[in-house]
């Protein structure tokens, strides 16, 4: 990784704002699922050992530019300060002359918690003045926040022209993990792809294609790759317009392409839904692929058997209904066993993984979904290109 870290700063005695990833799942004021909280701890510790006073911001849930009560960071201020065991301070706002002021009298140790950036319309459109206000309230930035790194926003990329801009060391752990993967792996490479789209994930796939041995493609996505065959796929989830496109990527990839052999299907959309498994070229008007079946799991297993590294983004079935979650565990499970760099892309992959209490068992689970498709799609994450190179 060419860019700049906190270890590559003097922070003593200095204000610095930190960009961290607190949008988490909230229900009834308090925080369900602190992942995302403890993965900033080390750079949020680190900072603190070095004598920095601490700003923090964050953005939560989607309040569309306007004060919603629902996505005020109290809730996370409680927790973090739960799990730093000192006092974090929760302002009211992001930006003004009340801020201001506050920050103004922060001492070495001290944490402060700004109130949700996407409370401010300025935030998601960039906007220079903003994120000139943020800056200003520190004399470095620390961007930490991966999972927010694809977005071009005044809290992720606008703050970097006014102050000197480094990586925190989760941002660091991401870009080296899945910067291992796509720039340098070792072979044989196998990537899996799942979730419900096909056209969310075209570029990943031709990217994934130059660089892998094998991709094996399950969730909903593999239907539309069974269209493309000329499969009947009953009422399986379809992107008909995507199937001209799944043929081609079949017709160049040929075998490099591992799809199911047999799925779970289901005669409506619910966990209690009459299912059995079939052929995927077998399936019934009137019922849906769910998830892949037991020759599939084999067939993926003998595909991962040799790998030395994989990376895995998206379910391979409705994982969320325990009846159609045996194809995702499933490959959880081989991962586990598997003597490779195995990088977990965030989002529902991450929360399977989770699920199945392998999470410590993986090389790398990413905090970052849609971020880390982007970065294996190859493009360049706007968060990261406005950090300091070394």
């Amino acid at each position: 990784m060419n860019k700049q870290t906190v270890r590559d700063v003097d922070v003593k005695g200095k204000r610095v704002l930190v960009r961290v990833d607190f949008n988490v799942p909230l229900k009834d004021g308090t925080v369900t699922d602190d992942t995302r909280i403890r993965a900033a701890l080390p750079t949020l510790e680190h900072l603190l050992q070095q004598g920095a006073a601490l700003i923090l911001c964050s953005h939560l849930g989607r309040p569309k530019g306007k004060v919603a009560p629902e996505y005020r960071m109290d809730p996370v201020g409680v927790r973090l300060q739960e799990l730093l065991g000192r006092p974090v301070r929760k302002l009211d706002d992001c930006v003004g002359p009340e801020v201001e002021t506050t920050i103004a009298a922060i001492q070495p140790g001290d944490v402060v918690l700004l109130e949700n950036t996407r409370f401010h319309a300025e935030e998601t459109a960039n906007d220079l003045n903003f994120a000139k206000q943020l800056a200003g309230l520190a004399d470095i930035f620390v961007n930490d926040a991966f999972g927010a790194a694809h977005r071009a926003h005044a809290s992720t990329e606008g703050v970097a022209h006014y102050l000197p801009a480094v990586a925190g060391f989760l941002m660091e752990k991401e870009l080296e993990f899945l910067g291992r993967a796509t720039e340098n792996p070792e072979h044989p490479y196998v990537a899996i792809l799942g979730g419900a789209k096909v056209s969310d994930k075209i570029a990943v796939i031709e990217n994934l294609l130059r660089q892998c041995d094998r991709l094996i493609i399950g969730g909903g996505m593999a239907n539309t790759f069974f269209r493309a065959m000329g499969f009947d796929t009953g009422d399986s989830l379809v992107e008909e317009d995507a199937v001209a496109t799944a043929k081609t990527l079949l017709e160049a990839a040929g075998s490099q392409i591992v799809l199911p052999v047999d799925v779970v299907i289901a005669d409506r959309f619910d966990n209690d839904a009459n299912l059995k498994v079939v052929a995927p070229n077998a399936v019934p008007a009137g019922w849906r692929i769910l998830d892949v079946g037991p020759k599939t799991i084999a067939t993926f297993e003998s595909a991962l058997s040799d790998a030395r590294t994989v990376v895995w983004n998206g379910p391979l079935g409705v994982f969320e209904m325990p009846n159609f979650a045996k194809g995702t565990f499933a490959v959880a499970d081989l991962l586990a066993n598997l003597d490779a760099v195995t990088v977990i892309g965030g989002g529902d992959s991450a929360a399977a993984v989770a699920q199945a209490g392998l999470a410590d068992r993986m090389t790398h689970v990413s905090t970052g979904g849609g971020a880390s498709l982007e970065f294996l799609e190859g493009k360049v994450l706007p968060g990261v290109a406005a950090l300091q190179d070394k």
